[in-house]
């Protein structure tokens, strides 16, 4: 079941990492973007924050699953020092443009606090789990990265409960206020019952 459980979450993982693509391919009125007023897309600090933050985050996700492989950890230790580098290097850029962005949410100030709260954990948890790897806690370094890829995650679960919610609501709009915060919150409880399992063993 673990292994199902791994493989479903790697594929939806890799599917959802290569979406930035699409913007290479369709015209931006049938995208994201075409919920944004002109005059937020025409401002050259905002659409730089967006293709900053869709582009490392895609690859934060792409990347981050596979880090989670015991076996894989154990026998290519180097490629997962590598990859994490790249992994904590992808979050900070993505999720600081997520926290600028999360000002001009759709929605206002509820789904405006929910992306920000959700960047600003996604920081902070990459981060603290880089410090302590450096210390040499590695358990601790595990629990948050787990915390960080279930951050990371919130870009899939989104895409997920935002099409059922509308279908359940009927409301657009309400259901992207609430998406705001089912997006992560789930994940992060997720996490925390993994996390309690990795003390337990």
């Amino acid at each position: 079941m673990k292994k199902i459980l791994f493989v479903m979450m790697g594929v939806l993982a890799l599917l959802i990492g290569a979406y930035p693509l699409i913007y290479a391919f369709v015209e931006s009125k049938y995208t994201f973007l075409g919920s944004k007023s002109p005059e937020l897309l025409h401002s050259i600090i905002w659409k730089t924050a967006f293709f900053i933050h869709i582009t490392f985050g895609g690859l934060a996700l792409f990347v981050g699953w596979r880090q989670f492989g015991r076996s894989f950890r154990t026998q290519y230790m180097r490629i997962h020092r590598n990859i994490g580098m790249f992994y904590v290097v992808a979050v900070t850029l993505s999720s600081v443009s997520a926290i600028y962005m999360g000002f001009y949410a759709n929605g206002g100030l509820v789904s405006a606090m929910g992306f920000i709260c959700l960047g600003l954990i996604w920081l902070l948890t990459t981060l603290a789990a880089l410090a302590e790897i450096r210390k040499g806690n590695i358990i601790r370094h595990q629990q948050l990265m787990t915390y960080s890829y279930a951050c990371t995650f919130a870009a899939v679960t989104l895409r997920l409960w935002l099409p059922l919610l509308k279908n359940i609501t009927g409301d657009p709009m309400l259901s992207y206020l609430v998406v705001a915060w089912l997006c992560w919150i789930p994940n992060l409880l997720v996490a925390y019952f993994i996390n309690k399992k990795t003390v337990a063993i």
